[in-house]
């Protein structure tokens, strides 16, 4: 395997996405260049700044037309957080126009998968109170077959006790209410292998992607929503940072590594 690329579109650090990658046994190089990103063996897109703004930047650098390219041709990519806000066709986050919900006001995004990507209710079914954004550790639970589908049994399974608090502000840790049992839905998606049901990931975000049959995980947090995407056999996305996540989200990286180097075999 020659190289993944870890995408710079230059709104922040990217260097613990590119530690976590090479503590993986990739061989993780942080770029913006639109040629270099093109001749990788694999693509990583980081979670920093808000859609709009990426989104243009990209857009400016010429990293949005090379990297559909790359995925229409097979090449492993994971979006981290807003990385996989941008996977989708449209985000209201920063757009011009927020507050209105015409979609041709959003910022466009890559377009792998339909949708919209909008900001996260403060408050659920039952009036209850959420903090946005939402930050901390949560569990998330596997969904084989894809689509939400019955979201409120999917709520109930993997909700959390109304939080005083959020992890890193005054030390609470959403907790879930639901253990793992050997009835309980396992992971499908190649990403989570070895990944137990209702592991915790750390969490930052204030914007939720929409459901599509493209879901394959989803979290709790005022709503139900998701939290892991799958296009194809190549492309996936994740709503936690797993470079922030332990050992639950080294074992992410370590099989996109995984799945990087057996593309780069068979290819």
């Amino acid at each position: 395997m020659r190289m993944i690329a870890v995408i710079d579109y230059h709104k922040g650090n990217l260097k613990s996405v590119e530690r976590g990658l090479i503590a993986a046994g990739g061989d993780a190089r942080i770029t913006d260049d639109a040629g270099e990103i093109a001749r990788a063996d694999a693509i990583v897109l980081p979670g920093v700044g808000a859609f709009a703004d990426a989104a243009a930047t990209m857009e400016e650098l010429g990293q949005m037309g090379v990297i559909r390219e790359r995925v229409d041709a097979g090449v492993p990519f994971l979006g981290i957080c807003l990385g996989m806000h941008l996977m989708f066709e449209e985000g209201t986050e920063g757009a011009p126009d927020e507050d209105d919900e015409v979609s041709s006001h959003n910022a466009r995004g890559l377009a792998l998968l339909p949708g919209v990507v909008d900001l996260m209710p403060r408050v659920d079914a039952e009036g209850n109170s959420y903090k946005v954004p939402h930050v901390g550790w949560n569990s998330i639970v596997p969904l084989p077959g894809g689509g939400l589908g019955g979201a409120q049994s999917l709520k109930q399974s993997c909700s959390h006790e109304k939080p005083t608090g959020l992890f890193g502000s005054c030390g609470t840790r959403l907790v879930s209410t639901t253990e793992p049992s050997d009835a309980a839905p396992v992971f499908s998606c190649p990403l989570f292998a070895d990944v137990a049901p209702g592991e915790f990931f750390y969490f930052t975000h204030s914007y939720v992607a929409p459901d599509t049959p493209a879901t394959v995980a989803v979290a709790t947090h005022a709503v139900t929503f998701p939290c892991a995407v799958q296009f194809r056999d190549n492309a996936f996305g994740v709503q936690f940072h797993p470079e922030k996540s332990s050992d639950a989200g080294a074992k992410v990286l370590a099989n996109f590594v995984k799945l990087a180097r057996a593309s780069r075999r068979s290819a």
